[in-house]
Order: C-alpha cells, then structure tokens, then sequence
C-alpha cells in the first residue's frame, strides 16, 4: 500500500472511530434535553442553552464528521465543548477527570488541522 492511501484510510479512522463515539456522548445529552434534565452552565448562558450546544457539538457535530462534510468546521464545536469540558468544567479535578475531554480535544484539533481525507463527502 502506498503512503498516501495508508494516510487517507488513517484520516478516515480518525474521523469515524472518533466521532462515532463522541456521538454517543452526545446521544445521552440529547436525552437529557427531551427529558428536561438540569445541566450545568460553565460559560453562564443557562443550562438550557448549554445543554443545547453540547448535543450540537457532540452528537449533529461528529455525525457531519463521520460522512465528511464540512469536516473542519464541524469539527470546532467539538473542540471548543472538549476544551470547555477539560479547562472549565474539570478545570480543578485530578487528571483522571479531565483526561478523556483532553483525548476528545487533541483528536478533534488533529482532524481540524489535517482534514478530513480523500474518503469523504469533502473530497468528492
């Protein structure tokens, strides 16, 4: 196999391995929003609101990143919510907490800063 398809088929598991899971992150937030769950407001807009964003950014998001549309735009959300997660909302836990948020945010910025591959709506 030649570098480029090892590229292209790696840019590819990235993006969908990656998102495919944020997305069940964000499956579980998009339950919460139907059931009118509390959540928490780390940039002050409301809970509501911020609940809303992060079903945005980690479940309607990653599903744009997984068939590549749009790819680096979509993935900015992600990585603003992933930040947020870490910095804000886990800002004063041990590593431990914010490990995973931390993961979510270096792989989204990687798929920002690479795009999305050949294997994409993007590319077509």
């Amino acid at each position: 196999m030649s570098n480029a398809l090892l590229k292209d088929i790696g840019l590819a598991l990235l993006r969908i391995a990656a998102s495919a899971m944020m997305a069940v992150h964000g499956y579980g937030k998009l339950q919460m929003l139907i059931e009118g769950v509390e959540f928490g407001d780390p940039i002050g807009i409301g809970s509501t609101p911020s609940l809303f964003l992060a079903v945005l950014a980690e479940l309607v998001c990653p599903v744009l990143i997984i068939i590549g549309f749009k790819t680096r735009w979509a993935a900015i959300p992600t990585l603003i919510t992933m930040g947020i997660a870490a910095f804000m909302v886990h800002g004063a836990d041990p590593f431990q907490k914010k490990e995973l948020a931390l993961i979510y945010f270096v792989v989204f910025l990687a798929i920002i800063l690479l795009g999305p591959g050949k294997y994409s709506i993007d590319k077509r």
